[in-house]
């Protein structure tokens, strides 16, 4: 009959990798929800509109910001158009394609709301009657979209367009257009 021994204890080994791992885990999880929690709470957008009262009550190009698209049009068309409403003192944001692809027979104008002053004023500028689209957009700019039926604008646009007498309006902040550094990404 075999006797039995008492066999030796097996040394103890800690494994440390596993605390470890489960230490800086955590850890991320912390600081990801920390920098979530503080980018949700805090805001460091500018600001998109300045309120203001008109002087005359009057509402002129240079206080509007547009940005004329090409919605089916020719090739420079868009271009054409945003030139124009420059000279006659409109702040020209972007001239490009329209951003969601939407073709438009002859011309829309999109703004804050279908009777802002800023949208009135632009589509004042047009040779032809224009689908007007308000998109409650926080920034009051106007967007002329421009399709195969346009044809030019009017001759003799609105100078101005009156409003309330002392009411407040919200007056998109024009950024003056600077070079961009050498060696820089615009975007």
């Amino acid at each position: 009959m075999a006797v039995l021994q008492p066999q030796p204890r097996p040394r103890s080994r800690i494994h440390w990798r596993t605390p470890v791992t489960m230490i800086a885990l955590l850890a991320i999880l912390a600081g990801g929800f920390w920098w979530g929690w503080k980018s949700l709470t805090t805001s460091n957008a500018e600001a998109n509109c300045v309120e203001q009262t008109l002087p005359n009550n009057r509402m002129v190009p240079k206080q509007v910001v547009v940005n004329v698209y090409n919605g089916g049009a020719k090739a420079g068309t868009a271009g054409r158009v945003g030139e124009e409403l420059e000279k006659r003192g409109f702040n020209v944001g972007k001239i490009a394609n329209e951003p969601k692809g939407d073709k438009i027979d002859v011309v829309s104008v999109r703004g804050s709301t279908d009777d802002a002053p800023e949208l009135k004023l632009v589509a004042g500028q047009l040779n032809q009657k224009a689908l007007t689209v308000g998109d409650n957009r926080p920034d009051h700019t106007v967007d002329v979209v421009v399709g195969p039926g346009f044809t030019k604008l009017n001759t003799k646009g609105l100078p101005s367009v009156a409003v309330p007498a002392d009411s407040i309006h919200c007056l998109p902040i024009v950024r003056p257009t600077q070079p961009i550094p050498n060696g820089q990404n615009p975007n």
